[in-house]
Parts: structure tokens; C-alpha cells; sequence
């Protein structure tokens, strides 16, 4: 880099790696991937992109090759990292930063690659994560905000997995995205009427607990569940009007208040501003593959490139064949990961009744209630948990915790028989933005499947979903956790089916 270079261009970059399988394995990029983009213009100045060969051919595994579709022979006459190394310093220092779920993944893998060989890493002028950027200015209309739901939102086609494909992709998404706001700051009263949310969405009423599927429009009030298909929505409770404000000191979504006050249009200049300074954000969510339909088998198969497990009923899988691994985090420490087989899962169990209804005894630092509710536990769900249990458990003993374990089954005295487990569900901020972070969907007597999205965090509306004796789909990961002397597995869930027979 000359002293009088100006590298003001915008640096779009992507890794396809391998997927760890082994305690300490870590992580060895297979592809990089990046574009320089002139901020002004948009225009793709200039690309590169090549395969990379790892030390150990090995690392890619089947589980590594269905993520990406890059094989061991694809990258057997690839430069290694350290050939490359040169090149992507150039193309990555002094620039601003782009990508999408960077600041979780790529940032990490492109500095653990440069230390693995003894050289300084690059350094941005600015980063942009567009996964944090859209969640703020775009919502989550699109269903999620992965790239591919987004990409297909919009009609782009089906992402790849390779690293200068999805950088272009992510690019073009940017540019349908900005369109649209810009658009919709035209003619707000027209056209953000019912833009922010996904087509497949439903509305739930507390007022009268129904859910207008045949299409009709219904009057709501300001505590419920919004619809595609309300017509009448007002825009003083329009959520992606309150994301999409010019005037800083007003970009925030109060969750405690029933009605927000009228705010200004989406000024594109806002996203233009924030392509030319660095979005360091503390958000609390992470692009982890989730289920799209609610119909998926039980048994799928879910991947990305930092994230592979499969997911699994209880009377699938084979007690002997649970067992853990300490796998490295992305912030340097190593944690306990569950494996069915070899592969981290998922479970998914159908028709758990509610035991009790949604708590909200405690708080995180914000004041938000920590959601979680209470179902009854069957035999083979309690079967597996148990025996997850005991792995974690000696995992953690022979890690040195001396923390005081708690079980993930519920046996309270007296009840032995009547066991229960305890289901979280996670919440999500963006900004001054908090949403649920599981998926919820309702499913009707006719067996009808439809998502259910929130206007705002409102316990009491999700409260009412959730009620003792329901029955409830969920698909829910394993945390271990060890904090403040407590340690124990977390159920957290990323997908729920309300049954409303």
C-alpha cells in the first residue's frame, strides 16, 4: 500500500471453510473470496477470488463438503493461505470492511489465518456487517435474515456457498434493499403499509384469540401480532418506520409503550452514511442456520459455513452414540458441544404439552424478561436428556468446574413421575431493537402452518399463546452452560408450532 493511496473503496469479502468435527480442530479456509466496490457508484471495481489448499487435506470432511460443495481434490493444486496471504492483506488493509455476518465469522477466520503463519493481520478503516445493517433499516420481512432467504425474497436465486458468488449476492441484495426504502420513503402512507413483514405471516388478536386466515382484514389493537394481510394498519405502530428514522435521538423502539409517536421518513442518506464508517455492534444474534418450513423433516440436514448440525426426534437416535466435544468459540474459549454420531443436533419433538405458561420471574440487563416456559417431558425426550446430561456433566468435571450442577429434566419431589423441562426462548436486539429470536408459527384445526411475527416484545401477547395444556412443535438446541457456579443444558428454542385445535 503507497502512502497516498487512497483505498477509500469498499472491500466485500467471504471464506468458505471447513467444519470442525474434532475437539480443537478449529477451522482452515478452503476459498476466499472479495470484490472492491467504489461507495459512490456501487460498481464492482475490481474481484479475486481463489480456492485455498489446508495443511491437512484431511479437515474436509463429508460434513465440510456438504456445506460448500468444495472437495479435497478441488483444492489438492491451490495455493495454501501463506501463498495468498500477500494478496489478501492488500486487497483487506485500510479499507472498510463488508460482508455479511463478518464481524461473527469472516473477521475471526481471516486473523486466526494470518496468525497461523506468523504475519500481522489486516486491519479495516470501518466495518459492515449487512446482516446487522438490514435487521436495523430492512427488518426481517424476508423471514430471516440469511442471505439466502434474502437473496430468494428478491428473486436473485439460490446462493452458492462460494465465496465470490455470495459476496456479489450480498451486494446486490444491499442495492434491492436500499431501493425498496427508498421507495418506500416516497409514499409511506402507500407503501409501508404492510412491506415490513413476511407473506406467510398471521395476525393473533388477544381480543379475540383468532387468526384471520381466510384473509380479511380485522381491526387491531396496538398489543397484537401484525398481519400481511391488514390492510388498516396505522402507521403510528409501524415497527420499520421507528428502524428507519433521520433523527438519531428518535431511533428508538420503545417495547414498553403501546403507541409510537409519528416519526420521520427513511432518509436513504442514512445508509449511504453508514457505508463509509465502521458498525461495530454488541448484537446478541448470530446468522445460525434455522428451519424453513415448518413442514421439514424431522431428520434434515441444516449447514452454513460456520454452523452444521442435524436435527433429530428423541426415538431416533441411539443413547450410546450421544457424546460431547470442547470446541473452540469464537472469542478464544472452549466449549462443550453435543454430538450425535459425530455431528452436532437438533432435537424436534412433536405435541409437548404445556405445563406452565410463559415466565418472565427474571431479567436480563436491559430489563427485559428472560422468556421460558415449562412442558411435560415424555420418556424418550427424558431418556435423551438424561444421557446428555451425564456427558456434559463429566465433560465439564473433567474441565475443573466445581459448579453446582442442575439437571435438564425437572423431577420435582413427590412428582418424580410427572417430569418436565424447561423450553427458552431467546431474544434478539438490533440497535434499540429487541425481537423474539425463535421462529413461531400456529398451526390451525384445517393444518394450516403460518408464522407468526411480532410488531414488539410484549410478553404478555406471547403469554397468551402459550397457556397450560397447548400443545407446542418445538425444535430447540442443547447450550451447556457453567456461570456463577451454576452449570447445567440449556433447551433453547429456534422453532415453535402452537397448535390451535
Amino acid at each position: 500500500m503507497g502512502p497516498n493511496e487512497d483505498r477509500s473503496e469498499i472491500v466485500f469479502f467471504d471464506v468458505e471453510t471447513t467444519v470442525p468435527t474434532r475437539p480443537g480442530q478449529g477451522f482452515a479456509i478452503l476459498e476466499f473470496g472479495a470484490i472492491l466496490v467504489c461507495p459512490r457508484t456501487l460498481t464492482e471495481l475490481r474481484n479475486y477470488s481463489t480456492l485455498v489448499r489446508p495443511a491437512d487435506l484431511s479437515l474436509i470432511s463429508p460434513l465440510s463438503e456438504r456445506c460448500n460443495g468444495i472437495t479435497a481434490d478441488a483444492v489438492a493444486a491451490a495455493p495454501t493461505f501463506a501463498d495468498i496471504a500477500d494478496a489478501v492483506y492488500d486487497l483487506l488493509h485500510g479499507r472498510i470492511w463488508a460482508g455479511h455476518n463478518i464481524l461473527r465469522f469472516d473477521c475471526a477466520r481471516i486473523r486466526e489465518a494470518f496468525a497461523a503463519i506468523n504475519q500481522p493481520a489486516p486491519e479495516p478503516k470501518g466495518s459492515i456487517d449487512s446482516l446487522v445493517v438490514l435487521t436495523q433499516k430492512f427488518g426481517r420481512r424476508a423471514g430471516n435474515m440469511k442471505m439466502a432467504s434474502l437473496a430468494t425474497y428478491f428473486g436473485l436465486g439460490q446462493q452458492t456457498h462460494r465465496s465470490l458468488d455470495d459476496v456479489r449476492m450480498n451486494l446486490e441484495v444491499l442495492k434491492y434493499c436500499s431501493t425498496v426504502l427508498f421507495l418506500e420513503s416516497s409514499l409511506p402512507d402507500i407503501l409501508t403499509a404492510n412491506s415490513w413483514i413476511s407473506p406467510n405471516a398471521v395476525t393473533r388478536s388477544r381480543s379475540n384469540g383468532k387468526s384471520p386466515i381466510d384473509g380479511s382484514s380485522s381491526n387491531m389493537n396496538n398489543d397484537s401480532v401484525m398481519t400481511s394481510s391488514a390492510a388498516e394498519t396505522k402507521e403510528e405502530s409501524h415497527p420499520i418506520l421507528s428502524l428507519t428514522r433521520d433523527n438519531a435521538d428518535e431511533a428508538v423502539l420503545d417495547t414498553a409503550q403501546s403507541n409510537i409517536d409519528k416519526q420521520d421518513s427513511f432518509d436513504l442518506r442514512t445508509l449511504g452514511d453508514e457505508m463509509q464508517k465502521s458498525i461495530q455492534s454488541d448484537v446478541a444474534m448470530s446468522e445460525k442456520p434455522t428451519q424453513e418450513s415448518p413442514d421439514m423433516s424431522s431428520s434434515s440436514f441444516v449447514s452454513s459455513a460456520s454452523s452444521s448440525y442435524v436435527v433429530l426426534e428423541p426415538d431416533q437416535m441411539v443413547i450410546a452414540a450421544i457424546d460431547g466435544s470442547l470446541v473452540p468459540s469464537l472469542f478464544g474459549s472452549r466449549n462443550i458441544e453435543l454430538q450425535h454420531n459425530g455431528f452436532p443436533f437438533q432435537l424436534h419433538c412433536a405435541g409437548l404439552k404445556v405445563r406452565f405458561g410463559i415466565s418472565t420471574k427474571f431479567f436480563d440487563n436491559a430489563g427485559r424478561p428472560r422468556l421460558n416456559f415449562v412442558v411435560d417431558a415424555p420418556p424418550s425426550l427424558c431418556k435423551v436428556l438424561d444421557a446428555c446430561d451425564s456427558v456434559v456433566q463429566k465433560l465439564s468435571l473433567d474441565s475443573g468446574s466445581s459448579s453446582d450442577w442442575r439437571p435438564v429434566v425437572i423431577r420435582k419431589e413427590g412428582f418424580y413421575n410427572y417430569p418436565t423441562a424447561r423450553l427458552h426462548i431467546p431474544t434478539a436486539v438490533c440497535g434499540e431493537v429487541a425481537f423474539y429470536a425463535t421462529e413461531i408459527y400456529q398451526r390451525e384445526s384445517s393444518g394450516t402452518v403460518q408464522r407468526l411475527l411480532f410488531s414488539k416484545f410484549d410478553a404478555e401477547e406471547l403469554g397468551s399463546l402459550f397457556t397450560p395444556g397447548t400443545f407446542v412443535d418445538a425444535f430447540f438446541s442443547l447450550d451447556p452452560y457453567d456461570y456463577q457456579q451454576n452449570a447445567g443444558i440449556k433447551l433453547v428454542a429456534k422453532k415453535l408450532i402452537i397448535d390451535c385445535k
